[in-house]
C-alpha cells in the first residue's frame, strides 16, 4: 500500500490550527463547529474500533515517520505538525503527538425501552467521562443528559471517558419532559432517603437519574421516580462521589438482570 500524501503545516496561523486550539481549549467549540478533536492514541483507535472514520489525521513530525506505516487510514487527509505546535493545540499537560478530528455524529432522539443512564445537571467533566464509561461497561446503552450538564463531547469528558462515548447514544440538553418518552422505570439516586440498593429488587430495564453533584437529583425529576435508593456505607461517610454510586448502581442494576 502507498504511503498517504501528506500536507505540512509550519505556521501557528494555519486555519486547521486556528480551529484545532478552538476544539481542545474551548468545551462547546465542537457544537458550534460540528466537529469533535480526539487527542492521543487511546481516544484515536477506540474510535476506529467503532467503526468511526476521522476526516482528518495530524501527527506531529517526531512521529510521522513511524505514524505512516502504523495508521492505514485509506481517502483520510494527512497533516504533520512541528512537536512544538502540537503542544500549543493540546488540552493536556503532557501533549499527545496524534489526533483525528471526526465530525460530530448527528444528535439523537430519545430512544424508548434501553437501559439509560440520565445526568442531572453534573458539573464536573471527570465525573461525566467516568459515568459514560460505566455506562458502556454495565449495558447502558443511551445516556440522556438534561440541561445544565457538562458538555458531553468536551475534550475534558471525550479524555475522562476513555472511548466509551462511540458505543453509546447521547442525548444532549434535553428536558425533564422528554423523558416520558423513555416508556421506562425511572430509578432516583440520594445520599439519605429512599431504599437500601443491597436490599431493594430492581427493575431492568430501567433508567438511572444521577444528580448534581451538590443538589442531587432535582425534584422534578425525582417525582417521575418510580423508586429512590440509597447505597449503604457502613464506613460511615455522608456521601459518595457521583461516578463512584453510579459505578455500584449500575453493576448492581446489570448484575440483577443476569440472576
Amino acid at each position: 500500500m502507498s504511503s498517504p500524501e501528506v500536507t505540512h503545516l509550519s505556521s501557528r496561523d494555519n486555519p486547521l490550527l486556528k480551529e484545532l486550539r478552538r476544539l481542545s481549549q474551548d468545551s462547546t467549540a465542537y457544537r458550534k463547529r460540528g466537529r469533535l478533536w480526539l487527542e492521543g492514541d487511546h481516544l484515536c483507535r477506540a474510535s476506529l474500533q467503532r467503526g468511526l472514520r476521522p476526516v482528518q489525521a495530524v501527527f506531529a513530525e517526531s512521529l510521522l515517520p513511524q505514524a505512516l506505516g502504523a495508521w492505514a487510514l485509506g481517502g483520510v487527509k494527512f497533516f504533520s505538525v512541528p512537536d512544538a505546535l502540537m503542544g500549543e493545540i493540546s488540552g493536556l499537560e503532557s501533549p499527545a503527538r496524534m489526533g483525528f478530528v471526526l465530525d460530530l455524529p448527528p444528535a439523537p432522539a430519545v430512544q424508548a425501552g434501553v437501559a439509560t443512564v440520565i445526568l442531572d445537571r453534573l458539573q464536573d467533566a471527570g465525573n461525566v467521562g467516568s459515568i459514560l464509561r460505566s455506562a458502556s461497561a454495565f449495558g447502558f446503552a443511551q445516556v440522556i443528559a438534561l440541561k445544565g450538564t457538562a458538555a458531553l463531547w468536551s475534550p475534558k469528558v471525550l479524555r475522562a471517558g476513555m472511548g466509551a462515548h462511540f458505543g453509546l447514544q447521547l442525548v444532549e440538553g434535553a428536558d425533564v419532559a422528554a423523558l416520558a418518552a423513555l416508556a421506562l422505570p425511572i430509578i432516583a439516586t440520594s445520599s439519605h432517603l429512599g431504599e437500601w440498593l443491597h436490599a431493594t429488587r430492581l427493575p431492568y430495564p430501567c433508567a438511572w437519574a444521577l444528580g448534581h453533584e451538590g443538589q442531587g437529583v432535582g425534584e422534578e425529576l425525582m417525582q417521575r421516580a418510580a423508586l429512590s435508593v440509597r447505597i449503604a456505607q457502613p464506613g460511615g461517610e455522608e456521601s459518595l462521589n457521583v461516578a463512584a454510586a453510579a459505578a455500584i448502581c449500575l453493576h448492581a442494576s446489570a448484575t440483577s438482570a443476569l440472576r
